[in-house]
């Protein structure tokens, strides 16, 4: 009908007649005639994305032009949108990883294993004790240190004490509690194969603590450097300790809290129950351990 002749003008219609009949706007005409005679290369809408060379081309423009060095790859990137070039950060990381253009950088450590991928909880009582120290609070000596030991297998604790200054000393008091009460006296081999656990503090790589406890018989068995884990049994104690005593009460003087440690300490061994022992209690899990082995005594 576009091309029809009017058989009164002798004319073909006109443009708006046509798109009148037809139910069209006059613009898509003229947009689709345009399109006609000026075609253009069909490509993707946003912004221009350059090959791996020509963005490598730009990564090493804005490097010789750098005025700070040792940039990375986010502020390389960054300068990138500046310029009006967008890409994405893994992009540019990887181009620069391809053509040496890194800032030189230390080499990350390989990854090891962890040194402790086994357990530490004892088939046994009295085949390994931990022991480590917290600290605490009372009113007449302000911070003072809590010193204890437990049992990795029954989690008993099998000695604690309090002092205002916490030396290797003070810090064999606790296995000397536990000697005299497993063992029944303080004497020369008498806690032979038994390990102690404990970690690289000072009080217990000591000479002093280390020839005490060799002189009982107990093999010192530090805890591996940054792996807290390894000394765990020690610490859930002392979380037990905070919940449900020291963080709870104030105390006096150290005497006030000694008697409290105390009687934590029997009150914690005699009624807390816990998961990995069937929710038995320290004490009850030591005696079954104990009648287990009385018939292949």
């Amino acid at each position: 009908m576009s091309r029809t002749v009017s058989p009164s003008s002798k004319k073909p219609y006109g443009v708006a007649r046509v798109a009148g009949l037809w139910g069209l706007a006059r613009s898509s005409f003229y947009a689709a005639r345009h399109r006609k005679r000026h075609p253009r290369e069909e490509q993707k809408r946003g912004p221009k994305v350059l090959s791996d060379a020509e963005l490598v081309t730009a990564i090493r423009q804005l490097l010789d032009e750098a005025v700070f060095s040792g940039e990375g790859y986010r502020k390389i990137w960054a300068r990138l949108r500046h310029q009006g070039i967008r890409t994405s950060k893994d992009r540019v990381l990887q181009l620069l990883r391809e053509n040496q253009l890194l800032s030189p950088a230390r080499a990350p450590e390989p990854v090891r294993g962890n040194p402790h991928e086994g357990t530490i909880i004892a088939e046994l009582p009295n085949q390994m004790w931990g022991t480590d120290a917290t600290a605490t609070f009372t009113e007449a000596e302000g911070t003072v240190t809590v010193f204890a030991a437990i049992d990795h297998c029954t989690a008993e604790c099998i000695g604690i004490h309090a002092v205002k200054k916490a030396t290797r000393f003070q810090a064999l008091e606790p296995i000397r509690q536990g000697v005299k009460e497993q063992f029944g006296a303080f004497s020369a081999g008498n806690a032979a194969g038994l390990s102690l656990r404990h970690d690289h503090g000072s009080v217990y790589m000591s000479d002093d603590f280390q020839n005490e406890i060799r002189f009982l018989g107990i093999e010192s068995s530090p805890a591996f450097v940054r792996q807290p884990e390894g000394n765990g049994c020690i610490e859930r104690f002392f979380r037990t300790l905070k919940e449900q005593l020291l963080w709870i009460r104030h105390f006096r003087d150290l005497e006030e809290l000694r008697t409290a440690l105390i009687e934590f300490r029997n009150r914690y061994n005699h009624q807390w129950i816990l998961q990995r022992l069937n929710y038995r209690t320290p004490l009850q899990a030591h005696r079954d351990f104990a009648l287990e082995l009385q018939p292949a005594a």
